[in-house]
């Protein structure tokens, strides 16, 4: 992350998008946003139904600067989007964070809650992060796991079944359990054209992260001490594999390599 950039102008029009999942998850927090950005700014709102409105509301924007209602998904979405039309880096997005999965944008130092998420975005700063891109378009903002964990949803499962069992256990005895064996996948890592692990050492999964303008790499091998560096360019290739880029999971894939592009784009966030 850069120095920041000079506090961003209240009286520049605003384009709010709000998402449809936001509206039906936390209209009230929806409201509160709005009702803050309204007293403070010229504000333009935008209801979109689906993914085709929402782009077409970020499309037309025209010199409003774009402020994204919604969760995670929603932040990914305009970025991803801001992106393919190349105007990325033409101005600073903010966002105001209402939803069940909010990670990313914690961890990018946008506040949580409706009113101090509407101040920042009146009364903050715009900041340059870096961005990691795929060589088919897709971005990634936080973090890049390979293959994909497992998400939220099977994890939940997962507790309930856990549950159930304790369950079982108390009405009787149940017959110890051999342990899980450590899944690992065949997977060659080349960091800037470095071969860091070929297809023939198993590993149980890679990670990939933005950080002060260079890709972090840490590949976890099977039965051995973990590798890390630092590169500009990531590439991953093996036998079909999917990963997850921040929430979503995508592949299979054979191949795919990430670029690191230093401060690529602009989030507002507090002063």
């Amino acid at each position: 992350m850069s120095a920041p950039e000079p506090a961003v102008n209240t009286a520049h029009p605003l384009l709010v998008v709000i998402d449809p999942v936001a509206r039906r998850s936390d209209g009230e927090s929806v409201r509160i946003a709005k009702d803050v950005l309204c007293a403070g700014a010229n504000v333009r709102v935008c209801l979109p139904e689906g993914p085709e409105e929402f782009a077409r509301a970020l499309a037309r924007r025209g010199s409003r600067r774009p402020v994204v209602v919604g969760d995670d998904r929603a932040l990914l979405r305009a970025v991803a989007l801001l992106h393919r039309e190349r105007e990325l880096g033409a101005g600073a997005l903010a966002l105001i964070p209402v939803g069940a999965s909010v990670d990313i944008a914690q961890a990018l130092g946008v506040p949580i809650g409706a009113v101090a998420a509407a101040r920042a975005v009146l009364e903050g700063r715009a900041r340059r992060l870096d961005l990691l891109v795929d060589d088919s378009d897709g971005v990634v903002l936080g973090d890049l796991r390979i293959p994909a964990a497992p998400s939220p949803k099977a994890a939940a499962a997962s507790l309930w079944g856990t549950c159930r069992s304790l369950v079982r256990t108390l009405v009787r005895p149940a017959p110890p359990s051999a342990p899980h064996p450590v899944r690992t996948y065949r997977l060659r890592v080349e960091a800037d054209g470095v071969l860091l692990n070929d297809l023939d050492r198993p590993v149980e999964d890679v990670s990939v992260c933005s950080r002060a303008g260079r890709a972090e790499v840490v590949i976890r091998p099977r039965g051995g001490e973990h590798v890390r560096v630092e590169a500009l360019a990531v590439t991953v290739s093996g036998p079909d594999f999917r990963y997850r880029a921040d929430a979503l999971v995508a592949g299979p894939v054979r191949t795919r390599t990430w670029t690191v592009r230093p401060g690529a784009w602009s989030l507002t966030l507090p002063a």
